[in-house]
């Protein structure tokens, strides 16, 4: 016999998988939006998405969505050509979490080379696209970055990234939405680019 909380998640589960097909981001979250409060009431809905206690604000208000792709420090922050970003200062990190010098070599704080227990200069660890490359090694999906959308966070426009590919499933383990992505591809994980630029 399954305990009530299982067949509430089994619900849920099938709900947001009957909601996700075949719909664009925008019109999920509103349907999805809707049905949560109709089950939930809107108290439990405030509750759920409190920004300190919820990942779905990880992003700066990207709620109801995709969770982010892997990144080697957790935050999948990107520079323009979608290489990972230490999310604190927006330097540039190897596949390692180790940030990393112009030719790829791994330095400290001041910009000096990291030398192993020997004294010698570290080697270069990969540093990768989080999309097109990890995606592929860690999920085996072909992946693209596609879709985008702004936000403004910090006092900086956002650029809030999608990956996609054709898996119907997402990070998240349920349906895939439509989201911004083309081609046939669906929304697997999100990323985001800080711009510098005021709002």
């Amino acid at each position: 016999m399954r305990r009530p909380d299982e067949l509430v998640d089994g619900a849920a589960h099938a709900l947001s998988t009957r909601l996700a097909g075949g719909l664009t981001r925008r019109s999920f979250l509103g349907r999805m939006g809707g049905a949560v409060l109709a089950l939930t009431g809107g108290a439990a809905v405030a509750a759920a998405v409190r920004p300190e206690e919820s990942e779905a604000f990880h992003l700066c208000g990207h709620i109801w969505t995709t969770g982010s792709c892997p990144s080697p420090m957790g935050w999948p922050r990107i520079d323009r050509q979608g290489y990972p970003l230490r999310p604190g200062d927006g330097r540039p990190i190897d596949n390692l979490g180790r940030l990393v010098n112009a030719e790829g070599f791994a330095i400290d704080s001041a910009g000096e080379r990291l030398v192993g227990p020997d004294g010698e200069p570290l080697p270069r660890a990969p540093r990768t696209r989080l999309c097109e490359e990890w995606i592929k090694e860690r999920y085996g999906l072909n992946s693209h970055t596609q879709g985008s959308w702004y936000r403004c966070c910090g006092n900086q426009i956002r650029k809030l990234v999608d990956c996609c590919s054709r898996s119907t499933r997402r990070i998240n383990g349920d349906a895939s939405l439509v989201g911004y992505c083309w081609n046939g591809n669906r929304v697997f994980c999100v990323m985001y680019y800080d711009s510098g630029l005021s709002c």
